[in-house]
């Protein structure tokens, strides 16, 4: 093969002589956007021995002639004649020089284009070739268009710097229109596929048109790219002038004594505020900092925006507490009707802190089911304290660094939430709400519960350090409040440091009062209504909350006096000079009632039974349906039921087949136990409802019905004990809105009664039980 590829290199370095191109020749295709235009010279590498093949041919049968084309896919390492462009060039081989790398470096001059259209041999590709020549005539448009074209290669030579003079003249030796057509083709660096059309395009004055264009488009490029340069080397010009001549402006100041303005005041704001010596210390080194570097920079305004944030923050602005504990009282009860709990203990932190200034701030965290006024109340703390108020949403918060601030070295990092906030009020001792604690994220980014430790932990709050503000910040003086509908998804870390006050949900009684001497005021002064406009019965207000609402908090509540309110005020604006709503009115303002009572059971039934349930958004009567059917025994669990309230199920089962005795064996032997907790969309979980499962099933298997107004709750263990269970006040004030008059009860819950409001005490009997037999002989007739 060596000997081979020798031969090849001495025969194409003889010269040869053709008087006519043959109608036949080898074929080599090239690839990556290699082209052979006609009257140019290429140099090309070769490494594929089929292509070596074809050039040894060229040189020892058709005196280096040669047909180059081009194939259409590149990644193709053996293309077939279909997967080759058929227009070409043939061409000479002038010389070729094995590499180091093994490799040929061929050297080939395009003679004419031509077609090839036939293989007539396959190793190497043998193919009988058209010559492709065109007739014209030489008019003024092609002379002019000669002439364009020269005179935009030239532009586009000036602009590139690419091309050395003697290719500009050599270009301005071309006569020919087609010969000036393929030398400048040949060099301008342009797409595969344009260089193979202008190759197929014949006629030169078509291809001078397609270079005309391409040479336009590009030289318009150009130009606006010149101009960007001479736009951007102007102003770093102007920036570099401006930065000698303020460096200057410096050195003389600096010589006469005098000190940078915007440095100057910043300093004696420093001085001004008295600021603690840790802050002033590191306020000056950022100063001194800030005087080394040029203003423009990006780093001066990362330091000026910084400390803004330092000299920003209240380290000392604080507002002085209400004392007057009657004044704080009456405010505290204008606000809210009931939650004496709550008021008590804010009451309770006024008083001590009246007595001793040393003491902390309590971290409150008001829990209860949606409208009871947990955020509402916060502010009228605030309000009783004299305090400033600020509010922070913490639901979905999945970012640590909204909490602690993002390090300086971020672009656009910012001091957390909590010091934004304290900037906002400008002091040292507000009250601060973090509303929907226990709707806290984990993410990637961090744990924004691990980080709110450090905020609400009395011993460490009182130096929270922001990664942004990088100096401890004193939060100790700061009330907390915190709102959260449930605690089990607060981390338990967080809640031990946070001091519950439970927020439960109103009985009709206490919503009665809350519409007529609190929210109705309201609207009636947003809505610009007099009480000589506007009068709503009591009853009708009734109606409204057992007919329209049945919720723990006064939302729903609000918002349908609010649309009564709004077709009230049309009716004055349409002629009206008053208007009086009763009970018999409220159907024509607010449309058909939309409490359905489906939820209880309107007859007494057997194998259905109420039980009594407690959610984040309050307490539920929900009912407990029982079936049995031929069957093998087993028992069938449906409503989306979690794993405790699964097992409560199978404790019912075996107490249940307990409490029937050998009378009905062959019953629960020979019988499928179908429970069902309506409502399958709810999931459901908790012991709370075994004492009502276990009923629900001795009722289906000695066919006794359950009494429909009574409701019950407790947790059953094997024994037939009955078990206190939590939310027995939510859970009591449900029963009291379904009307359900006779509620059983767990023993060990009794204590639970003395936080029940009168009214509810009035209209419920309670029966306490201790075993499972004392629950069916209450609720089953």
């Amino acid at each position: 093969m060596k000997k081979k590829f020798e031969k090849l290199e001495k025969l194409a370095k003889e010269t040869f002589q053709s008087p006519e191109l043959p109608r036949e020749l080898p074929l080599i295709h090239l690839r990556n956007g290699m082209i052979v235009f006609p009257q140019t010279v290429v140099p090309v590498h070769v490494a594929r021995e089929k292509t070596l093949m074809a050039l040894e041919q060229s040189i020892d049968s058709y005196s280096q002639l040669i047909f180059v084309t081009s194939q259409k896919d590149p990644s193709v390492e053996e293309p077939s004649f279909e997967e080759l462009y058929q227009i070409g060039t043939i061409s000479r081989v002038l010389q070729v020089a094995q590499l180091p790398d093994g490799t040929f470096r061929v050297l080939l001059e395009g003679i004419e284009r031509a077609r090839a259209y036939e293989i007539i041999k396959e190793e190497p590709f043998i193919a009988r070739v058209e010559v492709l020549r065109s007739s014209y005539k030489r008019t003024k448009k092609m002379e002019a268009l000669m002439r364009t074209v020269t005179e935009n290669f030239t532009k586009y030579a000036l602009y590139t710097q690419r091309y050395p003079q003697e290719t500009l003249t050599a270009l301005s030796e071309a006569a020919e229109p087609s010969r000036l057509a393929d030398f400048i083709a040949s060099l301008l660096p342009i797409s595969f596929q344009q260089r193979q059309a202008l190759l197929e395009e014949l006629h030169p004055s078509r291809r001078l048109e397609m270079l005309l264009e391409i040479l336009t488009h590009e030289n318009e490029i150009l130009e606006i790219e010149r101009q960007l340069d001479t736009k951007v080397k102007k102003r770093i010009e102007e920036s570099q002038k401006e930065f000698f001549l303020r460096e200057k402006l410096k050195a003389i100041s600096e010589e006469l004594g005098e000190k940078n303005s915007e440095t100057a005041q910043i300093r004696a704001t420093v001085e001004n505020l008295q600021l603690p010596d840790y802050v002033k210390r590191k306020a000056i080194t950022e100063i001194e900092r800030f005087e080394k570097m040029s203003p423009y920079s990006a780093e001066a305004t990362v330091v000026r925006t910084y400390l803004d944030w330092l000299v920003g923050l209240p380290w000392n602005n604080s507002t002085q507490d209400r004392e007057d504990m009657m004044q704080a009282k009456k405010i505290l009860e204008a606000s809210h009707y009931g939650l004496e709990e709550a008021k008590e203990r804010i009451l309770e932190f006024l008083a001590v802190r009246k007595r001793s200034k040393s003491v902390r701030a309590p971290i409150l965290c008001l829990v209860g089911p949606p409208g009871v006024g947990k955020t509402s109340l916060a502010k009228a703390v605030a309000q009783a304290l004299d305090r400033k108020f600020a509010h922070m949403s913490l639901g979905g918060l999945r970012d640590e660094a909204e909490i602690k601030g993002h390090r300086r070295t971020y672009v656009g990092a910012m001091p957390g939430r909590v010091l934004q906030l304290m900037r906002n009020v400008q002091s040292k001792n507000p009250v601060l709400l973090l509303d929907e604690i226990d709707k806290l994220a984990v993410s990637f980014q961090g744990d924004p519960a691990a980080a709110l430790l450090e905020v609400l932990d009395p011993e460490q709050n009182k130096e929270f350090v922001d990664h942004y503000v990088e100096v401890p910040f004193d939060l100790s003086n700061v009330l907390f409040i915190t709102t959260a509908n449930v605690t089990h998804t607060i981390p338990p870390a967080l809640l031990d440091r946070m001091e519950i006050i439970w927020l439960e949900g109103y009985t009709e009684h206490e919503k009665l009062a809350i519409a007529k001497y609190y929210v109705i005021p309201k609207l009636m002064s947003e809505f610009a209504l007099d009480h000589g406009q506007f009068k709503i019965s009591e009853g009708a207000i009734r109606k409204i909350i057992q007919s329209y609402t049945r919720e723990a908090g006064v939302r729903q509540l609000t918002r349908s006096l609010q649309r009564l309110m709004r077709k009230v005020v049309l009716k004055l604006e349409e002629g009206a000079d008053s208007v009086r709503v009763g009970v018999k009115e409220i159907e024509d303002y607010l449309g058909p009632e939309t409490v359905q009572n489906d939820v209880i059971l309107s007859r007494n039934e057997v194998g259905a039974a109420h039980g009594l349930a407690w959610t984040e958004y309050g307490g539920t009567v929900m009912i407990v349906e029982t079936l049995m059917m031929p069957g093998k025994g087993e028992l069938i669990l449906t409503g989306r039921l979690g794993e405790i309230m699964k097992e409560s199920a199978r404790i019912a089962l075996s107490v249940a087949r307990s409490y029937c005795g050998e009378k009905c064996k062959d019953i629960f032997q020979q019988s499928d136990i179908h429970i069902n907790l309506p409502e399958g969309a709810v999931p459901k979980d908790g012991p709370s409802a075994g004492v009502t499962m276990t009923v629900a099933m001795i009722s289906s298997a000695l066919k006794r019905k359950v009494r429909n107004d009574v409701a019950m709750t407790g947790e059953i263990t094997l024994r037939g004990k009955v078990l206190a269970v939590g939310g027995i006040k939510e859970k009591v004030l449900a029963a009291h809105r379904y009307g359900i008059n006779k509620v059983l009860l767990p023993k060990s819950n009794e204590r639970d009664l003395s936080k029940l409001p009168p009214q509810v005490k009035e209209k419920i009997q309670f029966i306490f039980i201790e075993t499972i037999d004392q629950a069916v002989e209450q609720a089953c007739l």
